[in-house]
């Protein structure tokens, strides 16, 4: 199935999502989509005023379709009070798209419990929320659970022996193995899910090289970065809008099977309609999905699988 704007978006028919870091760029865009198609769409937001500038644009469009909560992914006890909500609120939850992100701060930055900051957010938050929210995943119908990874996972590696850059900290390679260890997630998860009969879905999907706030908010607008992007956007880049539309294929499409990534489809995934993406051999090892569940297990204090 192959989509871009225009072409046929199915109806979601009240089905609830969860979309992380929906205030802006493609967590907001693909927010917008999905309550345009009949979701019901629960913007998870770090910043409440930034989230509810989005929220009114989304009512503008989608009136009735999206509601605001707050979640901070870098505080552990934030997401368990998220996770709680959703819980009491809703019996179940057919789409959980963890987009939400940060990348390449100049210097080494810590979560609240002390995580390396893109180590902490892009990938322990996001593990711990899908495990707290496991159980009304698994009470829809075909749930689907999203990490959203990044053509940057092809040149990171799993420093094993130094997963919060203490003992040195890069930005980029720290920013490349969070993006990595989002996608060893999707498809560990995939492997898990279908060998217990879960009935849930696990797939990944990347936007290219996509006109964000990721660089203004982490190398900021006057790095080096900043300045090659702008230099190569006419090239290479593609709006937050057309970058949205993976994760969004992801979310909706009817032929989707376990293990799927989507990305761009042109320019080496940069940018283009979504379609297929390549995972590298490190995102697909299943030694690598064992001994990352293992520290995320560990670090968060919460086991991801189905109550007995």
């Amino acid at each position: 199935m192959s989509l871009w704007p225009g072409a046929h978006m199915p109806k979601l028919n009240d089905r609830l999502a969860i979309v992380t870091g929906a205030n802006s760029g493609i967590g907001y865009y693909a927010a917008l989509e999905l309550a345009r198609a009949g979701g019901n769409v629960i913007l998870a937001c770090r910043s409440p005023a930034r989230g509810a500038a989005a929220l009114a644009r989304i009512e503008a469009i989608a009136p009735g379709r999206a509601q605001l909560e707050k979640l901070d992914l870098s505080d552990f006890a934030s997401v368990r009070d998220f996770a709680a909500r959703v819980k009491e609120r809703h019996g179940c939850l057919d789409i959980l798209l963890n987009n939400a992100g940060v990348m390449a701060p100049p210097t080494r930055q810590t979560t609240a419990q002390g995580f390396e900051l893109q180590f902490g957010v892009n990938f322990l938050g996001h593990y711990l929320l899908t495990a707290l929210l496991l159980e009304p995943i698994l009470a829809a119908r075909a749930p689907r659970i999203i990490q959203v990874s990044s053509i940057a996972h092809r040149q990171g590696r799993m420093a094993w022996e130094d997963l919060q850059s203490e003992t040195s900290y890069h930005p980029w390679n720290a920013y490349r193995q969070s993006k990595l260890a989002c996608l060893i997630f999707a498809h560990e998860l995939g492997r898990r899910a279908a060998a217990g009969g879960w009935g849930a879905l696990s797939l990944a999907a990347h936007p290219g090289i996509a006109a964000t706030e990721l660089v203004a908010n982490g190398p900021g607008p006057g790095s080096r970065i900043a300045w090659l992007q702008k230099l190569a956007a006419p090239f290479i880049q593609q709006s937050g809008e057309a970058g949205a539309w993976p994760l969004i294929l992801a979310c909706i499409d009817p032929y989707a099977r376990e293990g799927n990534y989507y990305g761009p489809r042109h320019l080496f995934e940069c940018k283009g309609p979504p379609g297929p993406a390549k995972s590298e051999p490190q995102a697909l090892d299943p030694e690598a999905g064992r001994r990352l569940w293992e520290v995320a297990e560990r670090l968060t204090g919460e086991a991801l699988r189905p109550a007995p």
